[in-house]
């Protein structure tokens, strides 16, 4: 009886997966008020690297995915390996086996925490290139209403 309670967690967390997938879906963030704002953003002005993720997930669950680039193409570049992860371990939950894993060197890791960390820099730089890594202005996508919201993630 001690795994007991493992064979709740992964129906649990496909159950917040699905709920959160779903509230994203029906709630645009940028326009909803349900989703909180960035703390970095809203405490200093400067975006985060993670700022406008949510809107772009919004927009990818919508398929807008020119507008989901616009507001964070990093997240849009990272999706399908979280993805990945998630399937992979609701995998092992339901037969004990992962999809494939990939070995990664530690140079990868570092290289890849240095991308998030430029990105980052680089979005809060208000020169072209540059200033086009910072969440998208408003736009029309796809019949839809792209808003911009400075305190939305």
């Amino acid at each position: 009886m001690p795994n007991s309670p493992k064979i709740f967690l992964l129906p649990a967390m496909l159950t917040v997966l699905a709920a959160a997938l779903a509230m994203l879906y029906f709630f645009d963030p940028a326009t909803s008020g349900l989703f909180p704002p960035c703390p970095l953003r809203y405490l200093t002005g400067w975006y985060c690297p993670g700022c406008g993720s949510l809107r772009a997930m919004h927009q990818l669950l919508l398929g807008n995915l020119r507008a989901a680039w616009a507001l964070n193409p990093l997240t849009v570049l990272l999706s399908p390996f979280l993805l990945y992860g998630t399937a992979s371990f609701a995998l092992f939950e339901l037969r004990g086996r992962r999809l494939p894993r990939l070995f990664l060197p530690a140079a990868f890791i570092r290289a890849l925490y240095a991308v998030i960390i430029l990105f980052g820099i680089a979005r809060n730089i208000p020169l072209q290139p540059f200033a086009s890594l910072a969440p998208a202005a408003p736009q029309v996508q796809a019949g839809r209403a792209l808003r911009q919201s400075s305190q939305t993630p």
